[in-house]
């Protein structure tokens, strides 16, 4: 379970910096005015928090109009979708007994995990391999895309988090071990929504760049999954084992 924690931690972290890329790189040009408006809805989105304002009307309606204004300024407008999700309150409401945040994405889970995704991937994983060689698979950016994923992700997520437990900054997860924490470093570079997203972002006026980026992902993602579950599943412990096996009375 420590795992799992660790590994879904990990996801959100991972996203919100691809957010943090998307708006620090990928901004061509600022709208001031706009950008300032924006600025005045989180504001006001922030003092609906601390008074204590737990209805998600009035976080929904500003959070549209931060959108458009995000969207306006130059800067991507995923970003307003962080921002929005930071001020609506996650502690339990007083009148409803449940959190509103946590209300929110029970409610837009199935139309994220089962429509919004789902086309999404349609729309931008659509590969060629029309003249496919496994020579294309060398090429600059496909290389770079699959290393990235599949060595940058487990180096820099394993060697960071090494550094940290063995300096006395964080331990381990509970009942977990190194060999472990490497297989799910591994899997973090399973990349699709947001690797797409910035890959295809970063060559905007070329298709045969994009289709590179995505066979990139696609073997990245593939490698990071095959290697992490292997060194994972040797990684159990023979009693877990031993108990997944035995037959139940």
């Amino acid at each position: 379970m420590s795992l799992k924690v660790f590994l879904t931690a990990l996801a959100i972290i991972d996203d919100l910096g691809a957010v943090g890329v998307i708006a620090l790189f990928y901004t061509a040009e600022i709208n001031a005015a706009a950008l300032a408006g924006s600025a005045a809805i989180v504001v006001v989105l922030i003092v609906l928090n601390w008074s204590g304002v737990d209805r998600l009307l009035p976080y929904l309606v500003l959070g549209v109009g931060l959108w458009y204004l995000v969207l306006q300024s130059g800067v991507h407008a995923t970003v307003a979708g962080v921002l929005l999700a930071l001020t609506i309150p996650l502690a339990v409401a007083r009148q409803t007994g449940d959190s509103p945040l946590l209300r929110l994405e029970h409610a837009i889970q199935p139309w994220v995990a089962f429509v919004i995704i789902p086309i999404f991937g349609f729309a931008n994983a659509g590969v060629s391999f029309d003249g496919f060689t496994l020579a294309k698979l060398l090429q600059p950016v496909t290389l770079g895309v699959t290393l990235g994923l599949f060595v940058g992700k487990q180096l820099g997520i394993f060697g960071l988090a090494w550094i940290a437990i063995r300096s006395g900054i964080a331990t381990l997860p509970d009942g977990a071990s190194f060999r472990q924490l490497y297989g799910v470093s591994v899997l973090c570079g399973i990349g699709f929504t947001m690797s797409l997203f910035i890959g295809l972002l970063a060559f905007p006026d070329s298709l045969v760049q994009q289709d590179a980026v995505k066979v990139g992902v696609i073997a990245g993602s593939a490698l990071s999954a095959i290697v992490g579950a292997a060194v994972l599943g040797l990684g159990r412990p023979r009693a877990a084992t031993s108990q997944a096996t035995e037959p139940s009375p």
